[in-house]
């Protein structure tokens, strides 16, 4: 009886799912990594080419609520409204991932400054929200923002 109910309490102490705490830490990291890599890209190399880079093929944007859906259209709508960014900045400050570890969503907040034609300084900030879906290949690519 006594071996029964140390089993018993065993089982109960032990997280419900370990598996899941464990994978869900790593999934977390990996969004977090790619977030970071992605902004990296974008201050480093433009929006234009790290929001490509990072696309799902069938990737969409929600700009001025307009829906932008494909990497074509993505790249025809940087080259249609071109910012000259001298600071594009975001970083999640939330991010949760499916159970089966192939989709997430973050949010966060994001900060930029661009260049005007007229030579003067703008200054914005707001808060993004991205959806993202893991490969077959096991890279994340965003399929919202």
């Amino acid at each position: 009886m006594m071996q029964t109910l140390i089993i018993l309490l065993a089982l109960f102490a032990l997280p419900e799912n370990p598996m899941k705490t464990n994978n869900s830490e790593i999934y977390i990291n990996e969004i977090r990594t790619v977030e970071a890599d992605f902004n990296k890209m974008a201050t480093k190399e433009g929006l234009k080419k790290a929001f490509l880079y990072y696309a799902d093929e069938n990737a969409v944007l929600n700009r001025g609520n307009k829906i932008i859906k494909g990497k074509a259209a993505i790249a025809q709508h940087f080259d249609d409204n071109p910012i000259n960014y001298t600071l594009f900045n975001w970083q999640p400050t939330f991010i949760e991932v499916s159970e089966s570890g192939d989709m997430a969503y973050t949010y966060g907040d994001y900060q930029y400054e661009a260049l005007g034609k007229d030579g003067k300084v703008s200054k914005g900030q707001g808060i993004f929200h991205t959806v993202w879906k893991k490969q077959t290949n096991g890279q994340w690519r965003y399929v919202w923002d």
